[in-house]
């Protein structure tokens, strides 16, 4: 399994979690886990994919993602979860 880390943050606004996940059902990835909260009108949304099956590198994903994001008013970020958590260790 090829895990990523898919961030997102924002104004909370409709269409925003249908947005991203039909962006990643394109690209052929698999969402894993999902975790979301809206604080003081802040959106915030941390998904945990699945890109083995993946139609397109991790780069071309990263762009389509940022895309996606500025296309919805969000920020995007993707990251490969090994990348991810080896830069949250404590």
């Amino acid at each position: 399994m090829k895990k990523i880390v898919v961030t997102v943050i924002g104004t909370d606004q409709v269409g925003i979690v249908s947005g991203v996940a039909k962006k990643l059902a394109e690209k052929n990835i698999n969402i894993l886990d999902i975790s979301q909260t809206i604080m003081d009108d802040i959106f915030d949304m941390v998904l945990i994919c699945d890109m083995e099956k993946a139609n397109g590198t991790i780069k071309e994903i990263q762009d389509e993602m940022i895309k996606t994001g500025a296309d919805i008013g969000v920020d995007i970020r993707v990251q490969l979860a090994d990348v991810f958590y080896a830069m949250h260790r404590i």
